[in-house]
C-alpha cells in the first residue's frame, strides 16, 4: 500500500470557471475541500481574482482545462497561478485535463505562429512549477516546457468500459494515420487486430475517406481519438466503414470539444456509441437530448486525483501512463 502522508495540511486544490464540477470530484477523491477564491469580472470585463485562503509554504494544484471559452480560461488560469504565487505558495501545479491550442503546434507555412509553445511560455512566466495534463493532442508539446510535464492517459479507462460490454469481433480503428500509435495502444489493451483510415483534408473543415487499410468486414469497430471538434473525421470515418462491410461502430476520444455540428452529426451517423471523459465539462441533458442517447461520458476524477496524491507526495506518476 503506498502512503501518501497528511495530505490535509499543506496540499490545496483550486479551480477557475471551465470545469468546476470535476475540481469538486477530484477534491471528493482527495478527501479536501476545495480551495476558497472568488473568479469573477470586474464592470469592465477583466478578470478579477480574489484567494480568499492562505496558501503560504502550501502545495497548490489549480484545475483548469483550456477548453471553450479557451482565451477566457487560460487568462483565469494565468492570473491565479499569477495571485498563488504572490501569496507565498510553495510549488504551484497547473491541472490542464485538457491542453488548449494543441493543434497549433507547428508551422505548416509561412508566416503562422507556434501557439501551443505560445501557452506554455505564458504559463512559466506567470508561475507555474508544474504541468499536469492528459492525451496531449501531440507528446511533443511536453518538450515546450522547461519545467516537469505529467501528460496522463484516458486509455485504460476507456479501455475498461469497451472490455466490460463484452462485445465480440471487435476492430480498433485509428481515423487517420497520424493516430495508429494511440490505436495500436488502445487495440493492445483489448487484445484485438488494428485497422488505419486514410484520410484527406482539401480543407481545414473537409474530410474525405482515401481508403481503408486492414480487415473490417464483418466487425465491430472502435474508432479512437484524442478529441472530438466538429466530428466530421469520425462520422466520415464510419460511413466509410459502414460501406466496408462493418457490422457496428463505436467511437471514443479523451476530450469532448464538440463544437458545432458535432453533436447533430453524430445523431444522424452510423455511430452506435460515442464514449468520452469529462475533461471538458458536457451538459448530460443536451447531450441526451441531440444525440438520441449516443453520448456516454465517463469521469477522469479518480486518474487525476491519484497523479496529484503522487506529485504531492513526491512519487511516481509514472505507472498511470500505462
Amino acid at each position: 500500500m503506498i502512503c501518501y502522508g497528511d495530505i490535509s495540511q499543506h496540499m490545496k486544490v483550486f479551480t477557475g470557471r471551465a470545469n468546476p464540477f470535476l475540481a469538486q470530484e477530484i477534491c471528493w477523491y482527495l478527501d479536501l475541500p476545495l480551495g476558497r477564491a472568488d473568479v469573477g469580472r470586474f464592470p469592465n470585463g477583466e478578470i478579477r481574482i480574489q484567494i480568499e485562503e492562505s496558501v503560504r509554504g502550501c502545495d497548490v494544484f489549480v484545475v483548469q482545462p483550456t477548453c471553450p471559452s479557451v482565451n477566457d480560461h487560460i487568462m483565469e488560469l494565468l492570473i491565479m497561478i499569477d495571485a498563488l504565487s504572490r501569496a507565498s505558495a510553495r510549488r504551484i501545479t497547473a491541472v490542464i485535463p485538457f491542453y488548449g491550442y494543441a493543434k497549433q503546434d507547428r508551422k505548416t507555412k509561412g508566416r503562422e505562429p507556434i501557439s501551443a509553445k505560445l501557452v506554455a511560455n505564458l504559463l512559466v512566466t506567470a508561475g507555474v512549477d508544474r504541468v499536469l495534463t492528459m492525451d496531449l493532442h501531440v507528446g511533443q508539446i511536453q518538450g515546450f516546457f522547461d519545467i516537469p510535464v505529467d501528460n496522463l492517459v484516458a486509455q485504460s479507462l476507456l479501455a475498461r468500459y469497451f472490455a466490460s460490454k463484452n462485445l465480440s469481433d471487435i476492430v480498433v480503428v485509428s481515423p487517420d494515420v497520424g493516430g495508429t500509435a494511440r490505436a495500436r495502444n488502445f487495440a493492445n489493451h483489448l487484445g484485438v487486430d488494428l485497422a488505419v483510415i486514410d484520410k484527406y483534408r482539401p480543407t481545414y473543415a473537409e474530410v474525405q475517406v482515401m481508403d481503408v487499410i486492414g480487415n473490417v468486414r464483418g466487425k465491430r469497430a472502435i474508432l479512437v481519438d484524442d478529441l472530438i471538434d466538429t466530428a466530421g473525421t469520425l462520422v466520415e470515418g464510419a460511413q466509410a466503414l459502414k460501406e466496408r462491410g462493418v457490422v457496428e461502430v463505436y467511437a471514443c476520444a479523451t476530450h469532448p470539444v464538440f463544437s458545432e455540428p458535432a453533436l447533430d452529426r453524430i445523431k444522424n451517423s452510423y455511430l452506435k456509441e460515442v464514449v468520452v471523459t469529462n475533461t471538458i465539462p458536457s451538459n448530460a441533458d443536451e447531450l441526451s437530448i441531440r444525440t438520441s442517447d449516443k453520448v456516454k461520458v465517463l469521469s477522469v476524477a479518480p486518474i487525476f486525483a491519484e497523479a496529484i496524491k503522487r506529485i504531492y507526495s513526491e512519487l511516481s506518476v509514472s505507472e498511470l501512463f500505462l
